[in-house]
Formats: structure tokens, C-alpha cells, sequence
């Protein structure tokens, strides 16, 4: 544990806990890595294959076919998830699901237009919606589980609302929208006449009972309003790479490539060989083992949390997030004392139990941390019970 302790409610800034981090190192204490967007793995063979194969063959150019050939491959996996036809022109290759999201925040705002974002939202959410001069309009989801009720959704709707951001399986909170909940929302968004952007990027990692449902499979007649942003940073622990999508209406897709074109010229072209030499192989046996991975780890964790006291089992129902909420916990130790939100929870685990995690002021929510298992599995066991017996002792 660490050398250095400071008082629960002491820990009310970052430097605090910077320097709390320096004289663990110093002293000789692990910090166990909570905060990952990322699984810890090895590389999927075939994409190795695929790198080597390109690199072997001078592939280091731009190369407008090979592009066109795996937007194509795309095309085919997203017609098998939903049950309907796509082609190649309606996939733009992205630097990752970020890129896609903010090309489509550029494509689809102008200055004024609203965007309702279900909260804790992912912290890019409204950031590229700013940026494209677009306003982010929150619905709050913590006391429906972390599901945006229809009726909030529908009663934030104005005259300058564009889009509903749809996120599952949710990043920070794992939870899974359910097919009624997607039904309501596509009915929505056509009474309404609003586009759905539905990022689907842990859609690989649903966990049982719960399934993930691609929203154009629920609501086919919305598909023309509806535009799919997806990775391979998740399903093939491919982070650092940089490779994504948006699916939707060609209109739509020839405006995103026209702009990547100007803003990017293309996504990196031996990740681009890489992957689609992993989608022709179909090797699927590489995404098989990550899903055993992170399932395993998600038992582990949930059998560590369960020993919390006082603070709810996190809903981990997708993804490899576990969140642990706690307005309750919060309000039950706060007492006469002064206010503290995430962040003093989050520097504080960090002092006094070495653990990183990361803060729910981060999504917008001041009653959350979040934990990732993507970690090895004696990491997570470690940090984990280092947390849950730090948590139980704050009074």
C-alpha cells in the first residue's frame, strides 16, 4: 500500500494526487491501472499477417482500391449484423470511431442545431458537437439505469434539435439499451424528423443475458436517418491503429469522404491491408478468445465488487467498463462534511488504495467512477480488492 496517506476528504486536486503517485513510485508500490479505453492483448494474427504481408510488398501508398475493396468488406459485415443489404458507398473508412463521430458532428450541425445526449455521455460526445458550433442538450439516465427515458428524450426535442446520440453498449456506465428502448427512439427520431447517430463500438461485447441489438435491425424504416459509427479498436483490440466507420445514406457518406479528404486525405493505409486481410481470412477465432477474455475478467470483478457495503454492483452489461455509482454511498458518508464529488473520489482511491480509475465529472455525471477490466486478470484482482476494501472503510 501506499507510504504516503492524506485524509479522504483532503484530496481535492489533481497535483495532490500527482504527488501522491510520485512517492508510491518512489517508495517501491504498484499503481494498478484502472482507466484503459483498451483491452490488454496480443495482436490478432491475421492482422499481423496482414501488416507484414503489406509491408513486404511496398504497400505505402494511398491506394483508392483498397480502399474501395475493404469499405466493401464492411459493407458485407454490417449487412450480416442487420439483416439488410449495404455496399461500398455507404462506408467511409475513418482514423478510428472518433473521426467517424466528429466527421459526422461536421456533415450533419450548423451553428445552433441541438444535439440530446444521453448522460454520462462519453467525453467526446459534446466536445465535437462544440466544435462543429452545434449545442449538447443532456437527458439524464441514472435514475432509469442508465437508460434515457422516451418521454425525457421527447420533451427535450425543439425546433433546433438535429440528432439523438445513441450509445450501446455504454461507455462509461456497460449498459445495454434493450430493444423496445431503440424501437421508441427510431419512432421518435421519425415523428420528429431527427438523424440517430449510434455508436455500436463495444457491440462485441455483450455480455449474457444481455444482448446487443443494431438499431437498423430494430428499425429498418429509420435507416435512412440513422448513421452507424464503429471500430475495430474494441472487437480487435486494435486502439493504436486507428481504423473505423460510418455507415449511412450515400448522401451523407460522399459529404464525410469529401471533407476527410481536405481535413485527413485517408486513414492509415497499412492499417487499412491489415484489417482487410483479417476480414477476408474470416478468422474468427482471434475475437472469440478477446470475448472469453473479457468475460472471464467481468466475473472476477463483479465477485470482488459484490463485497462493497454500500455501494450498488455495477450494471456491466456490455463493454469492459465496470461503474460504480454513488449518490447514495456519497450522501451516506458525507455527513456535516464539505461537498466532494468524483474527482475527490477518484484522487483519493488513487492516494489511498494505489488504484487509478477514472472520474465521472469526466462524462458529466459527479456521482460515478469508472473501472476498466481490460486489464490482466491479476492486475484487476489486485486493484480491485485494493479499491472495494479502501471504499468500505471511508466513513
Amino acid at each position: 500500500m501506499l507510504a504516503e496517506r492524506t485524509a479522504f476528504f483532503k484530496c481535492h486536486d489533481t497535483a495532490a494526487a500527482l504527488s501522491a503517485v510520485r512517492a508510491a513510485v518512489a517508495s517501491g508500490d504498484q499503481i494498478i491501472d484502472l482507466t484503459k479505453e483498451e483491452i490488454q492483448s496480443d495482436l490478432a494474427p491475421m492482422v499481423r499477417e496482414g501488416t507484414i504481408i503489406a509491408i513486404n510488398r511496398n504497400n505505402c501508398n494511398t491506394e483508392i482500391e483498397n480502399s474501395a475493396k475493404l469499405c466493401d468488406a464492411i459493407a458485407r459485415r454490417i449487412s450480416g449484423e442487420t439483416g439488410q443489404s449495404w455496399s461500398a458507398d455507404e462506408v467511409a473508412i475513418t482514423s478510428g470511431s472518433k473521426h467517424a463521430l466528429f466527421i459526422a458532428a461536421m456533415v450533419l450541425l450548423n451553428p445552433g442545431d441541438e444535439v440530446l445526449i444521453p448522460a454520462p455521455h462519453w467525453s467526446s460526445f459534446p466536445a465535437q458537437v462544440r466544435l462543429a458550433g452545434g449545442v449538447p442538450i443532456f437527458i439524464e439516465t441514472r435514475d432509469n439505469n442508465y437508460i434515457p427515458k422516451l418521454s425525457d428524450l421527447a420533451s427535450a426535442v425543439t425546433s433546433k434539435t438535429k440528432v439523438i446520440v445513441v450509445n450501446t453498449p455504454n461507455n462509461p456506465t456497460g449498459t445495454i439499451y434493450d430493444y423496445e428502448t431503440l424501437a421508441e427512439i427510431a419512432r421518435l427520431a421519425a415523428e420528429r424528423d431527427l438523424w440517430i447517430v449510434f455508436d455500436e463500438c463495444y457491440g462485441a461485447f455483450a455480455h449474457a443475458p444481455y444482448t446487443h441489438h443494431s438499431l437498423v435491425s430494430v428499425a429498418p424504416a429509420a435507416r435512412n436517418r440513422i448513421l452507424i459509427v464503429n471500430s475495430f479498436s474494441k472487437s480487435l483490440a486494435l486502439t493504436g491503429w486507428r481504423i473505423g466507420y460510418l455507415a449511412g445514406p450515400t448522401a451523407v457518406i460522399s459529404a464525410a469522404l469529401a471533407l476527410q479528404r481536405d481535413a485527413a486525405c485517408s486513414p492509415d493505409v497499412i492499417s487499412q491491408h491489415a484489417l482487410l486481410h483479417h476480414l477476408d481470412s474470416g478468422d474468427a477465432a482471434f475475437q472469440q478468445k478477446l470475448q472469453r477474455q473479457v468475460s472471464e475478467a467481468r466475473t472476477l470483478g463483479l465477485a470482488v465488487l459484490s463485497t462493497l457495503k454500500s455501494i450498488p454492483p455495477p450494471a456491466a452489461q456490455g463493454g469492459f467498463h465496470f461503474y460504480l455509482d454513488l449518490k447514495q454511498w456519497r450522501r451516506s458518508i458525507k455527513g456535516p462534511g464539505p461537498e466532494f464529488d468524483a474527482h475527490e473520489v477518484a484522487n483519493a482511491l488513487l492516494m489511498d488504495a494505489g488504484v487509478a480509475t477514472v472520474s465521472g465529472t469526466v462524462f458529466g455525471d459527479p456521482d460515478g467512477v469508472r473501472l476498466s477490466y481490460g486489464v490482466d486478470l491479476g492486475s484487476l484482482d489486485k486493484g480491485l480488492r485494493r479499491l472495494s476494501a479502501t471504499l468500505n472503510t471511508w466513513k
